[in-house]
Parts: structure tokens; C-alpha cells; sequence
């Protein structure tokens, strides 16, 4: 009996796989269309937090070294001691920006384009909606499309950020499958892709089939 990954993996060598969400479309890219709910999905406010947690952390570190002249147990335990005060002040102004942020935007739309050579991240206006997105995608995969319509370079000259990252120069490959997330991350570049649980192993697969240096 086949195994899932060994599905998954025939699922990958399938040049024309068309899925739930993630579509084939005539200029031979995969893409698909991912609506992120900030309140559902955490992922933002565990990177926020991280990015706290290591800034606390640096912080720490410098007072240690500052003090390291005339280190005591005493001072050890009261820096160690603010430090963990500043770490409980960031975490609680974390969470109540990310419920502000959420409260503001609510939920956000974000494009993947994926090939053989990368996958690229584009977050749409706030004011984009995910069917017009959809209906670009839609045109895209018929064979007589060879160019975007007017609405899809509209939509990408609109995007806010984008965010490539090449199969060759990514290092590490991790999937978050309860988040429908699959972290691409290079050396100086940390990407994130967000995919339907329908489409989940096939994107994952290909992913990390083609990170021939990633761990």
C-alpha cells in the first residue's frame, strides 16, 4: 500500500496537477490565492514575539558584559530580573498590537507564484478581494492566455511586499501543517508560505524536493 509521502511525491512529478486552490496556469507557474485571518492564524504574533524575545535577550547580554568588571550573584539577579520584567512589558504591548492590527485589517490576501526555480510571496492591498484574485488565476491557467489582463497587472502593480525565495540558496524547509504554513528560509531571507490543508502536501513536496541544499 502507498504510502502519503510516496502519493505526495507522484503528486509532484505531475507537471499539470491542478488543485483545490493551487492552479497551473499557461505560463507554467503554480499559483494560488491564500486568505490569512490574523486573529485565527498566530504566526504574526509568534514572529513579533520572537523578535522580542531576542532583542530582550541582546539586551541582557549587554548588561552582563557591562558589569562584568564587578560581577556579583546580586547583580546577575537583578539584571536578569529586569530583563524578565522588560520581557513580560514587550510580550503584553506584543499581544495588544497584534488584537489592534487585527481589529484594523481584520484578515489579509496574499498571491504565491511557484516554478522550478522559486516561490514568491506577494501580499495584495487591503482592499483587494480574494475572488478578484481568483478570477486573475482563472485566466491565467487557460492555454490561450499568454498575457496577464489589465485587473491582474492592476492587482500586482498594487501588491504592498514581495517576498522570492530561490529553491537553490534556501537552507531550511519546515512545515506548520495546524497554520497552513511551510517556512522558506535562505540565509538573509525568511519567507513564509501559506497554503489550503487540500493543496498542503503537494506545495510542501515541491518545495522541499527542490531545496537540494536545505535541511
Amino acid at each position: 500500500m502507498e504510502t502519503t509521502l510516496e502519493k505526495a511525491s507522484q503528486i509532484v512529478e505531475n507537471k499539470s496537477y491542478q488543485g483545490e486552490e493551487v492552479r497551473l496556469c499557461s505560463d507554467g507557474k503554480y499559483r494560488w490565492v491564500y486568505e490569512m485571518h490574523l486573529l485565527k492564524n498566530p504566526t504574526i504574533f509568534f514572529t513579533v514575539l520572537k523578535v522580542m524575545m531576542i532583542s530582550v535577550g541582546i539586551v541582557w547580554l549587554f548588561g552582563l558584559i557591562i558589569g562584568l568588571g564587578d560581577m556579583s550573584l546580586d547583580y546577575f539577579l537583578f539584571w536578569t530580573k529586569l530583563s524578565g520584567i522588560m520581557l513580560g512589558i514587550f510580550v503584553v504591548l506584543t499581544i495588544i498590537g497584534v488584537l489592534i492590527t487585527a481589529a484594523i485589517l481584520g484578515k489579509y490576501v496574499v498571491l504565491f507564484e511557484m516554478d522550478e526555480k522559486e516561490v514568491v510571496h506577494i501580499q495584495m492591498p487591503r482592499q483587494v478581494k480574494k475572488a478578484e484574485v481568483i478570477g486573475f488565476i482563472t485566466v491565467l491557467v487557460g492555454a490561450m492566455a499568454k498575457n496577464p489582463t489589465t485587473m491582474g497587472v492592476g492587482l500586482l502593480a498594487a501588491s504592498k511586499s514581495r517576498s522570492s525565495s530561490e529553491f537553490a540558496n534556501v537552507r531550511r524547509v519546515k512545515a506548520y501543517r495546524k497554520r497552513n504554513l511551510i517556512k522558506v528560509n535562505q540565509l538573509f531571507n525568511k519567507n513564509q508560505v501559506y497554503v489550503a490543508d487540500e493543496d498542503f502536501d503537494f506545495v510542501y513536496n515541491f518545495i522541499k524536493s527542490r531545496c537540494i541544499n536545505a535541511k
